[in-house]
């Protein structure tokens, strides 16, 4: 059984912050890579920021400079340190969990994702 458990979304005015944590129950495997993913509505879920357990950290190009992604492998927790928020990041965020040696990802596990709205 896999489970993900996100927490920390919320509204936050223009320019603020705000940190997104996940913490992972995954008794079936080690985990591999850890990311954060974002969906607007009517849109595709994209990538924001994926940490492996190598210590690889990839960020899309819309957030670089703005947010970090911090991984514990040992307690399977993630964090997304978001700072100078803008109305553009306002999504749901998701966390995924990739086992190791299955890539980069992203994988079918998921979690039930927490919105994040910034307002001018």
């Amino acid at each position: 059984q896999v489970q993900l458990v996100e927490s920390g979304g919320g509204f936050v005015q223009a320019g603020g912050s705000l940190r997104l944590s996940c913490e992972a129950s995954t008794s079936r495997f080690n985990i591999g890579v850890m990311a954060w993913y974002r969906q607007v509505q009517g849109k595709q879920r994209e990538l924001v920021a994926r940490i492996s357990r190598g210590g690889g950290i990839n960020y899309s190009d819309f957030v670089k400079g703005r947010f970090t992604i911090s991984g514990d492998f040992a307690k399977t927790t993630v964090s997304l340190d978001m700072s100078n928020l803008e109305s553009e990041d306002t999504a749901v965020y998701y966390c995924n969990v990739v086992p190791a040696g299955a890539g980069w990802g992203p994988s079918n596990y998921w979690g039930q994702g927490t919105q994040v709205t910034v307002f001018s």
